[in-house]
């Protein structure tokens, strides 16, 4: 086993990157290559039979990367076809579970990151850099305790490490967009105020994200992190969104008790029918969403508080609202979907 080198970050290193394949994970591959890193990405291959291991869109979109290809939940394929016996500085993870229900967030957002960590700790990686969720200061939900069982992992296995836990993504309150241009009205929960939010972009992110390796002050530290400006709610989003558009707001209140019946109804009928476990899952990470604030979490008052969230970028949702509707910017939004 090589040894671990704690020694003060270099300028520039080699870095293995999982979870390249989604927005955020490509624009940090993007921040790193133009910090001067060496990059190599470790992807699923694609399904089906047509022997092309990637798209050539995304081909095109990790340009500059090496791409390797492999099993992210088999520890033997991380270790052979990922490190593959060579040297690397750093670990850098962008990857989730895309559900967060209990099966997927087990398998990915803890065990297929500590079979990484195990990996890189054989190949003698000094250092990894998470990305994880501002949500989990208050775990209610099973991916916010895989979440949190990592990050425990991660900080006592002797390497040098950043915990990165950003605020909403610019994607994430992007849904309404077209169903607003549509002529259909804006949808919040409750009074549309009951939490806010400090979004950063993609690319501001991966900008934070990267500078993770050189940055020392960033170094064994949780680091809660949003975008620029003054924190913002559901309603502030709505009203900004027509403004935009140069329509009177049209803003429909939903009422919170209807999540939150939906969760019991489906939690009650899971015991019978285990079949809708997931989906009450689903239904209870819909409410938490509705209900709670992706602000740092202040442990003296135990309110939200958007004074403690660090800023760091220049790109406001706002600015993302109107390349959106200039046709500029596209969203893909997956499974994370609200509306």
């Amino acid at each position: 086993m090589n040894s671990i080198d704690t020694s003060e970050p270099r300028a520039t290193k080699r870095v293995l990157v999982l979870g390249a394949t989604g927005t955020i994970g490509r624009a940090t591959v993007r921040a790193l290559l133009a910090r001067g890193h060496e990059v190599v990405c470790f992807l699923r291959p694609r399904s089906g039979t047509d022997k092309v291991p990637v798209s050539e869109e995304l081909a095109r979109l990790l340009e500059g990367a090496e791409l390797r290809f492999g099993d992210v939940t088999d520890p033997e394929s991380l270790s052979r076809d990922g490190f593959a016996g060579e040297r690397f500085d750093a670990l850098l993870s962008c990857m989730a579970s895309r559900t967060g229900v209990a099966r997927d967030a087990w398998a990915i957002d803890y065990q297929a990151h500590s079979s990484a960590l195990t990996a890189a700790k054989q190949a003698g990686v000094a250092e990894m850099v998470l990305l994880s969720a501002i949500c989990v200061q208050k775990p209610l939900l099973a991916f916010q305790k895989a979440k949190l069982a990592f990050e425990r992992e991660l900080m006592e296995s002797g390497l040098a490490w950043s915990i990165v836990r950003p605020t909403a993504f610019f994607k994430s309150l992007s849904g309404q967009v077209e169903r607003v241009k549509a002529g259909k009205p804006f949808l919040v929960f409750g009074d549309g105020r009951l939490t806010a939010c400090k979004p950063i972009s993609d690319g501001d992110l991966a900008d934070y994200l990267a500078g993770c390796l050189i940055e020392e002050s960033r170094r064994n530290r949780i680091l809660p992190i949003g975008g620029p400006g003054e924190a913002i709610t559901p309603m502030e989003q709505g009203e900004r969104l027509f403004a935009l558009l140069g329509r009177k707001p049209e803003i429909r209140k939903v009422p919170v008790a209807i999540l939150s019946s939906i969760a019991a109804v489906l939690g009650a009928a899971s015991r019978l029918a285990p079949g809708l476990k997931e989906k009450a899952e689903l239904a209870r990470i819909g409410r938490y969403y509705a209900t709670e604030s992706m602000l740092v979490l202040d442990p003296k008052t135990g309110r939200y508080s958007a004074e403690m969230t660090p800023s760091h970028g220049t790109e406001t949702l706002f600015d993302f609202y109107a390349s959106l509707l200039a046709g500029e910017a596209s969203v893909e939004r997956g499974e994370h979907a609200v509306f």
